[in-house]
């Protein structure tokens, strides 16, 4: 895997100022995932951004998530912050969001009635990520493959994690403008026999099955299960008690990276073949020449599965366009932290209430 070389893919946004106002600046941002959630208070100079004080919540532990921005706030001792941007895991429309994996609707209106913030901003968790590529640096990026060394052009982010997320960043010609996609709910498509009978194995049990059904943590326990199942793959006793007392994507990748249990290596394979055959559609829709990255909290941790030239030779397999899949540099983003910075950077330099 290299390391070097990748600092030219660090972007640098549109419509981004200088922090604006009396400095220091205090900002609340947040990362709302379906799984947990991560609020932190940063404190932004001229020309820095400093982290002050974090904390993680499991998000299924609330009823209301304003109130634990609030409950958060009053950790601070003075520090109550000017500014709040919260990263979500679903489409935001006119300030307001259903998060997909949470059965929760969240408005800034609701945020600012709690907090008194009347500069409150919700985006989408993939947009904050984009953002957050400003500020982890070099080392918060591992490189898959090089690609073409002069490359330019747009970007993609995809993100498995407890969903499939998914987005775009725009190049102008100078600088790069993130969007937020749901491409993560485009409809799963099969190539093969097997993919067939998964397929139809998971329309019984969702009707509709999109890539998020299969490129997630919930999609890699229903792979489990459907081997297990129908393909009728062994499973010891001691794994079946893990699965069900763990998280059983992390159960389940970590044998398979251990080489452990045959279900759980097959299980993972296709969850690897999947993930890179949803990558390379998304650059052939972004065109994104520019880069590919790899992140949420699945990439990082299932790094020795996506080195074995397993990945980037499904990722090829995309119709009559292979050399301008291989051109694109692929990275992944190893620091779990970056839709969090992303929200705390876009806090800082921008405000919108969309």
């Amino acid at each position: 895997m290299q390391t070097t070389h990748v600092q030219r893919f660090l972007p640098r946004f549109a419509h981004m100022s200088r922090p604006a106002g009396k400095l220091p600046l205090h900002v609340l941002a947040g990362d709302l995932g379906g799984t947990k959630t991560r609020l932190a208070l940063f404190e932004a100079g001229a020309d820095n951004l400093q982290l002050i004080d974090e904390q993680v919540y499991s998000s299924r532990a609330y009823t209301s998530f304003p109130a634990v921005v609030k409950e958060f706030i009053g950790r601070q001792a003075g520090r109550k912050p000017e500014r709040i941007c919260i990263g979500v895991a679903g489409p935001v429309i006119r300030g307001k969001v259903s998060l997909t994996n949470l059965s929760m609707e969240l408005s800034v209106a609701d945020i600012q009635q709690q907090t008194n913030i009347s500069e409150t901003t919700l985006i989408n968790d993939l947009e904050a990520t984009a953002y957050g590529l400003a500020t982890i640096g070099q080392e918060g990026l591992l490189t898959l493959h090089g690609g073409a060394s002069d490359n330019t052009g747009n970007m993609a982010i995809i993100a498995p994690g407890t969903g499939l997320g998914e987005a775009g960043l725009f190049w102008d010609g100078e600088l790069y403008a993130p969007f937020a996609t749901e491409g993560g709910h485009c409809d799963f498509s099969p190539r093969n026999e097997l993919d067939m009978e998964l397929l139809q194995y998971l329309q019984e049990k969702y009707q509709i099955v999109s890539w998020e059904r299969l490129v997630s943590g919930p999609g890699i326990y229903d792979t489990f299960k459907f081997l297990r199942d129908i393909r009728h793959m062994h499973v010891p006793d001691w794994l079946e008690n893990d699965v069900l007392k763990k998280d059983p994507a992390a159960v389940i990748s970590g044998n398979a990276i251990d080489q452990k249990v045959s279900v759980c290596i097959k299980t993972m394979e296709l969850f690897v073949r999947y993930l890179a055959r949803e990558s390379a559609n998304l650059v052939f829709k972004m065109k994104a020449t520019g880069g590919l990255f790899l992140g949420g909290g699945i990439p990082p941790r299932i790094i020795p599965l996506l080195q074995d030239n397993s990945f980037y030779n499904h990722y090829l397999q995309g119709d009559r366009l292979i050399e301008l899949l291989a051109s694109v540099p692929i990275h992944v983003i190893s620091n779990d932290k970056a839709a969090l910075w992303g929200a705390a950077y876009y806090a800082v330099h921008q405000q919108r209430t969309a």
